[in-house]
């Protein structure tokens, strides 16, 4: 029984280690994008066409509620659902900054 929980485990450290790898080989692979042309194929051959705007349209989501549009309007316009809205929402207060760093970053170009 012991041996079988140290197994688990190695398999879970191993798998854990695994996703780690995966997800740093994804990020190199978009920081290895030079232009929007490229970011265009690389996301349409990665997600589905609905992934893609969901990611598209989150950031513009977070784009409008730091410009102070309110839920409502956001929903209007983008399509997107409150309770995505209230996630981005969320992140935006209280995530790790990635949208903050993000749309900092656009306004200053």
């Amino acid at each position: 029984m012991e041996k079988e929980k140290q197994n688990s485990r190695k398999e879970a450290t191993s798998k854990g280690e695994k996703e780690k790898d995966y997800k740093e080989n994804f990020y190199k692979a978009v920081l290895s994008l030079k232009n929007p042309e490229e970011c265009d194929a690389f996301f349409q051959d990665v997600c589905t066409i609905s992934e893609f705007n969901d990611l598209i349209r989150r950031l513009e989501v977070a784009k409008m509620l730091s410009s102070g549009k309110v839920f409502n309007e956001i929903s209007q316009e983008t399509g997107m659902s409150s309770t995505t809205i209230s996630r981005v929402n969320r992140c935006l207060n209280y995530g790790p900054g990635g949208y903050r760093m993000v749309l900092d970053r656009l306004e200053n170009e």
